[in-house]
């Protein structure tokens, strides 16, 4: 029987160039806002290969890259966690 203080295997972390955030809320055309940890705020698109695949709402956790250009205001969506994955970012200190 598998450890249950341990739900999942891995969670994915932010890499070089990468940033968690919490997205404040939805603009439409698969765009939204997101509250960057780094006390920016992005407005966030979600490429197309990814699009269809990734269900996105207010409230939820997300890993962003910043464009290399407006990288303050602008960025790309790379990763939704779950709320099991966005706890255990929050236990372990990642996210505050």
């Amino acid at each position: 029987m598998p450890d249950e203080a341990e739900p999942f295997a891995r969670v994915r972390l932010p890499r070089k160039g990468e940033v968690l955030g919490v997205v404040i809320s939805m603009m439409g055309g698969s765009r939204m806002l997101v509250d960057c940890i780094d006390g920016k705020e992005r407005l966030v698109r979600i490429p197309g290969k990814i699009k269809r695949t990734i269900w996105v709402k207010s409230g939820d956790v997300v890993l962003v890259k910043p464009w290399e250009i407006e990288a303050d205001k602008k960025a790309d969506l790379v990763w939704r966690y779950t709320r099991l994955q966005a706890d255990w970012l929050r236990r372990e200190g990642h996210l505050k």
